[in-house]
């Protein structure tokens, strides 16, 4: 989809989120739908995950986070879950080196204790490769839980400080959260028409602006990003203050 005029105003605009953050639903029902086996839903969400990327870089997103596989899939039957990881081998080992010509930095987030050590080392060689890029920070979320990453954020925390305030409790966490890196989202999308966030970013998204669509996941594309920032630039984040009045 081309650009239009309203885009180029958008992405300048400093209403415009800095931090995206997307639950990517909906593959296992685009494939039911297409009578086609839950595979294909999640080569065609990968491949919408793709061209999003670049979305975001046209609308001047600087940090777009994907919810890749919860630390709940593993719940999934065994034969989704082997395809779902012989696809992220598959995108890691083809799709790093365009991401790194194109100026993208790859970072992933999560419990890797659980993934196959050459899925790990895939991990690690993307994100050495990118460290030094800046035209867009992309976060993967794998085995990623966000009630999880909460709890073990604190264990590091007192194990390095011991008993602390509640107020230091508060000012130390987010340093020892999976994200302490990246500034919390802007803006949250989830698509397929859920309005919930599956423990997903729960600390950072105190003050995170929402947008859910019925549209499918594999079908999200240009236009369905540039309209959710769209309604995010005419929302009024208030951080829980007062409006002042227009003089």
């Amino acid at each position: 989809m081309p650009k239009s005029n309203h885009l180029t105003l958008q992405s300048s605009n400093p209403q415009s989120p800095k931090h995206v953050a997307i639950i990517m639903d909906g593959n296992g029902r685009w494939a039911q739908a297409r009578g086609l086996p839950r595979t294909a839903g999640h080569k065609q969400g990968a491949e919408a995950a793709r061209k999003v990327v670049k979305s975001a870089v046209d609308l001047g997103v600087e940090y777009l986070t994907l919810f890749g596989f919860s630390s709940e899939n593993w719940s999934r039957p065994e034969s989704e879950i082997k395809d779902l990881m012989n696809l992220l081998r598959y995108y890691l080992r083809g799709e790093t080196a365009e991401l790194h010509r194109n100026g993208v930095r790859l970072k992933v987030i999560g419990d890797r204790s659980a993934l196959a050590d050459d899925i790990v080392k895939l991990i690690e060689n993307a994100e050495e490769l990118t460290v030094g890029n800046d035209k867009i920070t992309v976060v993967i979320a794998l085995n990623y839980g966000g009630r999880q990453d909460i709890v073990s954020a604190v264990h590091a925390l007192m194990r390095e400080h011991g008993e602390v305030s509640k107020l230091e409790l508060e000012s130390l966490l987010p340093q020892y959260l999976s994200t302490k890196d990246i500034p919390d989202p802007d803006l949250m999308i989830r698509t397929s028409g859920e309005t919930r966030i599956s423990n997903f970013l729960l600390w950072e998204c105190a003050y995170t602006e929402f947008v859910f669509t019925d549209t499918l996941w594999p079908d999200f594309g240009f236009g369905d990003l540039e309209q959710a920032i769209e309604d995010f630039a005419g929302r009024d984040r208030r951080y829980g203050g007062v409006k002042s009045s227009k003089v």
